[in-house]
């Protein structure tokens, strides 16, 4: 009887651990001070609570907390504050947000930016991401989700050994939140990735998940690889360097953790910064002249390009772009907005082309997209003088997307540009389509 006693009671005092580490992994409804957030705070505790103990539960290769403060030293982080988890705002978008510190250290002269991210994003943000997204998955009121990471990097300055802090943040749409983790095919999951926004130290970058894409970190400062005042390397990380260590106060660990088989071992070396000068795309055009004429012969019956604007190659985001030129006239039932113009302009207009376009090319890798430049007009003569300039820039990853119908155009536009009127804009299909005039 006491036995049973003494278990019943070892088990009541291990649940109300569980409970209560879970519940200091999440921010006090309380402390949120925007009345609609604190509200949601409040109605999916329960569900907060659970993402927080499946968290805990989560082993990352290197010694990872939920922190309301980034950059601490290991030593700290034991002892502070880890309420962490909590919806927020990003954007307009609400969304469930989380941060922590990843004590994994990376060495600036052997890793680059692009593959610091890359590394953290696998193996912090994805483990995060696959405790939060089940339980919010089906909540129409959480929009997205927001996560921060703070991990290491250590170097040499001015002879001396240094280790500081560098930030990550991903914020993923839903839907390509959903996509990233159900999907098993590369190009699926690249297209979901890229409909989000990721930051470095709150500079943009793009985290290529095959670990292939262009390093856009080769652009970054020199101070970011520099070692004893000379401009550190930015290739791709060496097997077995020894950069071992898992940030301060941390214990060893395998080179391989930080720098991936794909990035220690590639199978070929990973792409160039795209050459975006006046002199590359000027050959570039030249070497797809003949295609480019095939296309626009085959096609125009259907694209209705514009004759005095042939399709050409235009730098565009650090990358390079087939831009096309497009008439688009809409039925005067089209009238709104200019956001519902250029919803119904993608509809009718753009949405159509993408697959007979990307039938021309197939496993491309000489440019990085194709944009649709379009002047909207409404036909009819009540309709005089009224016209949008709109374009829509899409990479060759969400083409492809869409091609094969693993993503829809609403998914197809978040993972590309849209300018209107030359400023950039997000394009709600649902909402520009059916929102009244103004």
């Amino acid at each position: 009887m006491h036995k049973n006693r003494a278990g019943l009671l070892a088990l009541l005092l291990f649940a109300l651990f569980a409970a209560s580490a879970s519940l200091a992994q999440v921010v006090s409804p309380v402390e949120i001070k925007d009345p609609s957030l604190r509200a949601l705070q409040l109605e999916y505790m329960d569900d907060l609570r659970q993402t927080g103990q499946d968290i805990l539960a989560t082993q990352f290769d290197y010694p990872f907390y939920l922190s309301r403060k980034l950059d601490l030293d290991q030593a700290q982080q034991v002892h502070a504050d880890q309420h962490s988890i909590r919806f927020d705002s990003y954007n307009g978008k609400t969304v469930l947000a989380i941060t922590g510190n990843y004590y994994a250290a990376y060495s600036a002269d052997k890793i680059n930016p692009d593959q610091r991210a890359r590394s953290t994003f696998l193996n912090a943000v994805v483990p995060l991401l696959k405790a939060a997204v089940p339980r919010f998955q089906s909540n129409h009121e959480v929009q997205g989700y927001a996560v921060e990471i703070s991990h290491h990097i250590t170097g040499k300055v001015m002879g001396v050994s240094m280790e500081r802090p560098e930030n990550l943040m991903v914020f993923l749409p839903q839907s390509a939140a959903l996509r990233l983790l159900a999907s098993k095919d590369d190009d699926t999951r690249q297209a979901a990735l890229m409909q989000g926004q990721s930051f470095l130290n709150a500079q943009p970058i793009t985290i290529w998940l095959n670990g292939t894409g262009p390093q856009l970190a080769a652009n970054a400062p020199a101070a970011d690889n520099a070692t004893d005042g000379q401009s550190g390397s930015t290739g791709p990380a060496q097997a077995g360097v020894e950069i071992v260590s898992g940030g301060k106060s941390g214990a060893p660990f395998p080179a391989s953790a930080i720098a991936p088989p794909s990035l220690a071992k590639p199978k070929e070396p990973p792409a160039p910064v795209r050459d975006t000068s006046p002199a590359a795309l000027s050959s570039l055009q030249a070497a797809s002249q003949q295609l480019i004429d095939q296309l626009v012969k085959e096609l125009d019956a259907q694209v209705h390009f514009v004759s005095y604007a042939p399709p050409k190659f235009v730098a565009f985001r650090q990358g390079i772009y087939l831009e096309l030129s497009l008439n688009s006239t809409l039925p005067a039932s089209a009238a709104g907005s200019r956001y519902k113009l250029a919803a119904v302009a993608f509809d009718d207009h753009v949405a159509h082309l993408i697959r007979p376009l990307m039938a021309y090319f197939k496993d491309e890798q000489k440019f990085d997209g194709i944009g649709f430049s379009t002047t909207v007009h409404l036909a009819g003569k009540a309709a005089a003088g009224t016209s949008e300039a709109v374009e829509f820039y899409f990479p060759l990853s969400s083409l492809r997307c869409y091609e094969k119908y693993d993503c829809t155009g609403q998914q197809l536009l978040d993972g590309g540009s849209v300018l209107i009127n030359g400023e950039r804009v997000a394009l709600d299909l649902q909402i520009a389509e059916g929102g009244a005039s103004r």
